[in-house]
């Protein structure tokens, strides 16, 4: 059936939202963690104190919604999506922030829709195509090279935290895969609500052991509710809902912009500056990700015609 032209606006416009609140992650992540030369809140109680705050919320929002249990075969799939998306991803990240700058890591992380959509590939059975696979590994080329540029050191290494954020990346990549295709089963906000509250055994005394001792700022505080009711929640909302409503393949185009809004926030967040390397790498990681998610990805299980590598996944 044809997606009618209203769905297709509102889901561009709910896409565009959720691209947005999610863009907004790092720098705030960032603002919470605050910086080596002035710490605050610490990455771990960021990463399970945000997830702690989601996973509140999820139970109400799942009591009001009167929202079934998922069956006895959901559980393993959620407990994936949980360790992915709502305690790998954070704490990696979280604890990478205090590290690095948001636009740094925006260009690490902006390879993360090839990435999904390789797992996606995997748990849907497809074979990508070589062309897909050459824009994925060029795409990684390109963050690990900007990473090693980045190093500050006379030797090609890696910082700890760009290792972070590339295991953030794979937490991302892994969680959401699953989510999506665990979403065709389950009503996808249902899926993240109940992914928080599985992680909210291990999240909740974490969080209490590593509650802040120190006086913390205001606006660190206010960054830290912003990613526990916007990132690792209600962005999840608009975001599916948006691709329910306008096609997965046509609204997830939308978060291409994503790696350069963050960088856009972090200047007048952070007072982050722009340079050129960073634009220009930025710029080709972009570029590597939209050509690769036009290359074919075939079904090996039928002799459907080849598919969008695009899941519908997203960095929160």
């Amino acid at each position: 059936m044809t997606t009618q032209p209203h769905a297709i606006r509102n889901g561009l416009l709910l896409g565009t939202l959720g691209v947005v609140i999610f863009a907004l992650t790092l720098p705030m992540t960032r603002l919470a963690v605050g910086s080596a030369a002035v710490p605050q809140m610490s990455g771990v109680f960021v990463a399970a104190g945000r997830a702690t705050v989601a996973a509140i919320l999820a139970i109400v929002f799942l009591a009001a919604t009167r929202a079934p249990g998922p069956k006895r075969g959901d559980w393993l799939p959620l407990g994936v999506v949980a360790l992915g998306v709502v305690f790998g991803f954070p704490l990696f990240s979280s604890v990478a922030m205090r590290h690095v700058e948001a636009v740094h890591a925006s260009v690490i992380l902006g390879v993360l829709p090839l990435a999904t959509a390789s797992v996606g590939a995997w748990l849907h059975r497809q074979r990508p195509s070589a062309g897909f696979w050459a824009c994925a590994g060029l795409g990684t080329a390109l963050v690990v090279a900007f990473a090693v540029l980045r190093s500050g050191q006379s030797g090609l290494t890696l910082k700890g935290a760009d290792l972070l954020l590339l295991l953030a990346m794979a937490c991302a990549a892994v969680g959401y895969g699953v989510g999506a295709l665990l979403s065709q089963r389950l009503r996808a906000d249902h899926v993240i609500c109940w992914a928080l509250v599985l992680g909210l055994p291990l999240n909740l005394p974490i969080a209490l052991a590593e509650y802040p001792q120190e006086a913390i700022k205001m606006e660190a505080w206010a960054a830290f509710f912003y990613v526990a009711v916007f990132s690792q929640w209600l962005g999840f909302f608009a975001w599916y809902r948006g691709l329910a409503l306008g096609g997965t393949v046509r609204v997830s185009q939308v978060q291409l912009l994503q790696p350069f809004l963050s960088m856009v926030f972090a200047v007048p967040i952070l007072g982050e500056r722009l340079d050129a390397l960073t634009v220009g790498f930025g710029l080709a990681v972009v570029t590597v990700v939209f050509v690769g998610r036009t290359m074919p990805v075939r079904n090996t299980l039928s002799t459907s015609k080849p598919t969008s590598p695009t899941l519908g996944a997203r960095s929160s």
